[in-house]
């Protein structure tokens, strides 16, 4: 199974590191953008599996402009915005817009901790998941192609037993008959 990707967004450099640390920890492989606007390049280049991102940032485009640009890229990418006391509103309204969860700042590596480690797990079984319902088609077109080829099998045995089933019912003599059911039952179409 490949590595669960991840993308820290912060224009705080202390507050990225910090990011970065605790979503790596999490058994996340880690990218980071300094902004917005670089954030959601990344997201229209490459799939991630989870996205934290500062709520409030200056530029063209905040923490609500990335997770859009997440969720269009991917519906299933998770979503965890980073909010100061005052925009938990924001957030909550974020929230409405398909955030997973939310950490207030300032940030406290257990709560990061635990809030990326229920990510990852629902990351992980969403994919395993998947890789199982493929896995589940795969079998099921192998085992349908079977029960085809089988069918085939059956229908050729009927059509050599009916044809033997009306030799043996003929009236030639019983030694002619029995070299006669035995070349049916020898043709190669079985």
């Amino acid at each position: 199974m490949s590595a669960l990707h991840a993308l820290v967004v912060d224009d705080e450099t202390s507050a990225r590191m910090l990011l970065e640390r605790g979503v790596a920890n999490a058994g996340f492989s880690v990218e980071s953008a300094e902004d917005g606007v670089q954030a959601t390049n990344m997201i229209r280049k490459k799939l991630y599996d989870l996205v934290v991102t500062d709520l409030m940032m200056p530029g063209e485009v905040d923490g609500v402009g990335v997770l859009e640009a997440a969720k269009a890229r991917s519906p299933r990418t998770s979503v965890v915005l980073i909010t100061g006391h005052a925009s938990v509103e924001t957030a909550v309204e974020a929230m409405k817009k398909g955030a997973d969860d939310y950490l207030q700042k300032p940030i406290h590596l257990d709560e990061l901790a635990i809030k990326i480690g229920r990510v990852r797990d629902l990351s992980l079984l969403v994919r395993d998941t998947q890789e199982l319902q493929e896995a589940m088609d795969v079998t099921e077109s192998s085992a349908a192609e079977t029960i085809r080829e089988l069918d085939a099998k059956v229908s050729e045995l009927q059509l050599v037993l009916d044809s033997v089933r009306e030799i043996l019912s003929s009236e030639a003599p019983h030694d002619r008959k029995i070299v006669k059911a035995l070349e049916a039952l020898a043709e190669p179409t079985i």
